[in-house]
């Protein structure tokens, strides 16, 4: 209540209402070293009713959990100091309005948004199954923690929850425990506005078990409720809790209050005089308190904690090179030689789609990162993200050693259910249609945030995938990707591009990206007479120029399977000695992290004359072929019609290319030398 009113913002009702169950988890039964926030296999608890973010706070400052520094080293001061407390939603304050992972250190997963944490609870408990069935051995037990995710009603009625519940069910997740404070009150007003769900009913169908607890004051009824559902062996476990979300005094009951607002300070005397505490009194933390959760969950987590380090020790004295992995997955490194395996591809005029040399790539990468683990929302035939060597094998709920994961068609539940392994230490990919990428934004943005080293496999990347029509033609997806801070976006122009374009997003351990990619057939270029593909990895080059000595007289830039167009355009137009340079640009983010000279020698300045051309909608283009220049890009959303049909009626073709060559430069003629623009 105190951090709250000091900020004159916040939540305080849900942390008021769930104190109890809150302090009966982390006292009695969450596993937990504060003195070493990132063993490995401590219990996770993730409060996916972020707004809650006070509760976590208090916990952490009151267990006496310790701050890791960006190098990941302990530094001996308090993850949440009291300090910290009182600058609660404060500029550069490590208490921000909703946690943030990273930033402060026992936050499991940034959380927020309702319904990803629940999300996110899952991939843990996935990551959870998958590194005890890899790592463990019958005398050394590494990996054998919980996940533990407290959830408001709001999480609930979020779709993401119920496809994350869903395939928690499918998957027996009995290393998963949800405790839904089941409050009833939303911002609008009671939940009955919106809200008849019989929820245990719901998650029974889920394949889930249920537990009610009736009060959330009384910490003996969770507390059997936990005990019961921790001997649960093979489904996870909801435990309904009813509570009374805290209004200040009793009298007080304004939804705005619980959800929003500070309580007031009147309010607040009034609810310390109920509890019997003093009422002036700030920010106060009474004698014995500290020590009283350091004997109890502080002692217990020590315990558990070293007992788990002579395992480890003695694990690398048995199983060395599992030991090694291990070391690699918690550092956050790759395999020495981790791409020595990727495919160098021949040039070929009829070429490969690019999602087939991705999935031969993605399997090469793969066998050589044994904690790489990933799927599609039920298209990996499609996307072509099925690993095939032998002993991937399929993540089910008898075999949780298997690499290829089945999120069914549940592309909400699979972003998030992504961040999640991420933040446990592995490599995971997810994949769909570009089109679908709009289902994933949420956790796209999040694993931004978060810098998670997601990489996103998106297929299907343009009308070229013909008559399944408009519904199915990403026009706007590339733009809305491209506008999120923190995102790498790739998209390939063959198939060599496509192997450093997995090189790429590999090296990158702490950013996500996007592998986008076409369902058609490209052309495989000849490297011998075109630039090497090793140019993605400055966003942009050049593939193919003017003579030796001479100025371009035009720019074609494109990304993806246009970029084969504006080769096509170029052949052309040499043939009626214009010269032409040819930039593929996949990459517009790494482009723009290069120095001014490299993007000058690119770009020339001076060569005003410039077209763009991409098979997706025009925003951002003007960046780099100025107001002026032509965009051969989409302005509606496409049609349902064979290929061919397709690239005639929306300009996709070399004639088009050429002639919008020619038309800019004869403007830039015009206009004179030096006026361009």
């Amino acid at each position: 209540m105190d951090a709250v009113q000091k900020a004159n913002s916040g939540h305080p009702g849900t942390p008021m209402a769930l104190a109890p169950i809150a302090f009966q988890l982390w006292q009695h039964h969450l596993r937990y070293d504060p003195d070493a926030p990132l063993w490995p296999n401590r219990d996770r608890f993730v409060l996916s009713v972020g707004h809650a973010s006070m509760l976590l706070y208090s916990l952490l400052h009151l267990a006496g959990v310790k701050a890791i520094d960006a190098q990941g080293q302990l530094t001996g001061e308090p993850a949440v100091s009291l300090a910290d407390i009182e600058h609660f939603r404060q500029l550069d304050s490590v208490t921000p309005g909703h946690p943030e992972f990273r930033l402060t250190t026992g936050v499991e997963t940034t959380t927020g948004p309702l319904g990803q944490g629940l999300g996110n609870s899952v991939g843990m408990a996935i990551a959870e199954r998958w590194l005890e069935a890899h790592f463990n051995k019958p005398d050394a037990p590494l990996f054998d923690y919980r996940v533990y995710a407290l959830c408001g009603d709001g999480d609930l009625m979020e779709g993401v929850s119920h496809e994350a519940a869903s395939l928690a069910g499918h998957l027996a997740l009995a290393n998963l425990i949800w405790i839904y404070d089941s409050n009833r009150v939303t911002i609008e007003g009671h939940t009955d506005l919106a809200y008849s769900d019989d929820v245990e009913s719901r998650f029974r169908g889920y394949r889930w078990h249920t537990l009610h607890v009736d009060d959330a004051n009384d910490t003996e009824a969770f507390e059997a409720a936990l005990n019961e559902a921790k001997a649960v062996t093979d489904k996870p476990t909801l435990i309904v809790v009813n509570s009374i979300i805290g209004w200040g005094a009793p009298h007080k009951q304004d939804t705005a209050s619980a959800h929003g607002e500070a309580l007031g300070e009147d309010e607040v005397r009034l609810a310390k005089r109920f509890y019997g505490w003093p009422e002036d009194a700030q920010f106060l933390v009474p004698e014995g308190v500290r020590d009283h959760i350091a004997n109890g969950m502080g002692a217990r987590g020590k315990q558990a904690h070293e007992a788990w380090q002579e395992r480890l020790n003695a694990y690398a004295a048995s199983e060395p090179a599992l030991a090694t992995e291990l070391h690699q997955l918690l550092d956050g490194r790759l395999p020495d030689a981790w791409d020595s395996g990727i495919p160098t591809f021949d040039a070929d005029e009829k070429g490969m789609a690019t999602r087939e040399s991705s999935g031969k790539v993605l399997n090469a990468i793969a066998q050589r990162v044994p904690w790489m683990i990933g799927g599609a929302a039920d298209l990996a035939p499609s996307t072509k993200t099925n690993l095939k060597f032998e002993g991937a094998g399929s993540f089910e709920r008898d075999s949780y050693s298997g690499r290829n994961l089945h999120f069914g068609v549940r592309e909400h539940a699979m972003g998030a259910v992504s961040n999640g392994l991420a933040v446990s230490g592995l490599r995971p990919f997810a994949s769909t249609f570009l089109i679908f990428s709009d289902y994933m934004k949420p956790p796209i943005r999040l694993a931004a945030i978060m810098e998670l080293p997601v990489v996103y496999v998106f297929t299907h990347d343009s009308i070229c995938l013909g008559e399944d029509g408009p519904t199915h033609q990403p026009v706007e997806q590339l733009a809305s990707l491209r506008a999120v801070p923190g995102l790498t976006v790739l998209r390939p122009a063959d198939a060599n591009e496509v192997a450093q374009a997995w090189r790429a997003a590999l090296d990158e351990p702490r950013e996500p990206a996007c592998i986008v990619l076409t369902r058609q057939p490209v052309r495989t270029f000849d490297r011998s007479r075109y630039a090497s593909a090793q140019g993605l990895r400055r966003g942009a080059y050049v593939l193919a120029d003017a003579p030796p000595g001479q100025q371009p007289d035009v720019l074609l830039l494109a990304t993806g399977s246009e970029v084969a167009l504006c080769i096509s355009a170029y052949e052309t137009l040499k043939t009626g000695n214009i010269h032409a340079r040819v930039v593929s640009m996949p990459s517009w983010e790494i482009f723009e992290r290069q120095d001014q000279a490299y993007k000058d020698a690119v770009l020339p300045p001076e060569v005003r004359a410039r077209v763009a051309v991409e098979q997706a909608a025009t925003l951002g283009w003007d960046r780099y072929v100025g107001r002026l220049g032509s965009q051969v890009v989409m302005h509606t959303f496409g049609a349902s019609a064979p290929l061919d049909a397709l690239r005639t009626k929306f300009g996709f073709t070399p004639e088009h290319v050429v002639d919008e060559a020619k038309k800019q430069i004869a403007r830039c003629k015009a206009k004179g030398a030096n006026q361009g623009e």
